[in-house]
């Protein structure tokens, strides 16, 4: 004969079924707040309000911001922390030992890393590129100028090596990059060298290049052979460029979201931000008789040839 349970072995299995269910819940979420340092040489409002959007977004972890003259040498910080450097100071800070906390270098160029670094990415740093991914600027130069083949790129001794990163981009889409040395920018001629043999001008971000001084020029120029200039920045654009990729403060600490949720022994030795605007010009678009949809609707078209 089967028996009911008693009420006594009921309540004991209530209480039981809840004990697992809080059990479960605590292992799922995390067991302690993340110390979460933000550091650079400069210290002024919008570092400051940078930081503070960061606490804003992470109210479970303990945000701070710290000049760097106020930190100690990086192997007295504890190794659990996670530290963001803001600038190329911070960076010479951190390479001064191997040790100390897993790093972030937020939005350095590819340029300064090669001039510090080589191709050497120290296993404690994790650099997250300035510069716009080529892989989407070249898909948005696809978008803008579908006719376009012959991408045309400016390069000195600083910025030859993007080359290769830039003809791995351009072969999935149909693009020959079209090379050209400018070693001194004061000498025109292989600019129009480039603009005759190429269907429009890739701006690199090496500031050697592309620069307030040099920036006059290069437009005049490139427009007068009716060719875009395509990036290097929203700067740019707002210059006389016909569009570019770029990061805003919002996409950068969307990224830095989407990372500081990983262990950081799975941050990538380099990257590019995960989130990204386009910025065009449209009165530039018009000039050159080009058909220009709205930045929102570029980007989007831009972010479904990510890959998963």
């Amino acid at each position: 004969m089967q028996y009911p349970l008693s009420r006594m072995s009921s309540k004991r299995s209530l209480w039981m079924r809840h004990w697992l269910l809080v059990c479960c819940l605590l292992c799922s979420g995390p067991l302690r707040a993340a110390e979460i340092l933000i550091s650079g040489a400069d210290d002024n409002p919008s570092i400051r309000a940078f930081s503070a959007a960061l606490a804003d977004m992470r109210p479970h972890d303990r945000v701070q911001f710290r000049p760097l003259a106020e930190l100690p040498n990086p192997e007295q910080i504890p190794d659990d922390t996670r530290l963001i450097l803001l600038d190329l100071q911070a960076l010479e800070w951190r390479l001064s030992t191997p040790a100390g906390p897993p790093t972030l270098i937020l939005r350095i160029s590819r340029v300064d890393a090669q001039e510090r670094l080589g191709n050497h990415r120290p296993a404690q740093l994790s650099l997250l590129w300035s510069d716009p991914a080529p892989t989407r600027q070249l898909r948005l130069t696809r978008l803008l100028l579908p006719q376009a083949q012959r991408i045309g790129v400016l390069y000195d001794q600083h910025s030859q090596f993007l080359l290769d990163e830039l003809r791995h981009a351009a072969a999935p889409l149909g693009l020959k990059i079209v090379e050209q040395a400018w070693p001194d920018n004061r000498d025109n001629r292989p600019l129009l060298a480039l603009l005759q043999s190429s269907d429009l001008l890739y701006g690199v971000n090496d500031d050697d290049l592309f620069n307030p001084r040099t920036a006059k020029n290069l437009l005049l120029t490139s427009y007068a052979q009716q060719r875009a200039l395509i990036g290097p920045s929203a700067s740019f654009v707002r210059a006389g460029s016909l569009a570019s990729i770029y990061s805003d403060q919002q996409d950068w600490l969307n990224s830095l979201e989407q990372l500081l949720d990983q262990p950081p022994q799975s941050w990538p030795r380099s990257a590019y931000p995960a989130y990204f605007k386009v910025l065009g010009n449209r009165q530039v678009a018009r000039a050159l008789a080009i058909q220009l949809a709205d930045d929102v609707s570029l980007a989007q078209q831009v972010a479904e040839g990510e890959t998963p």
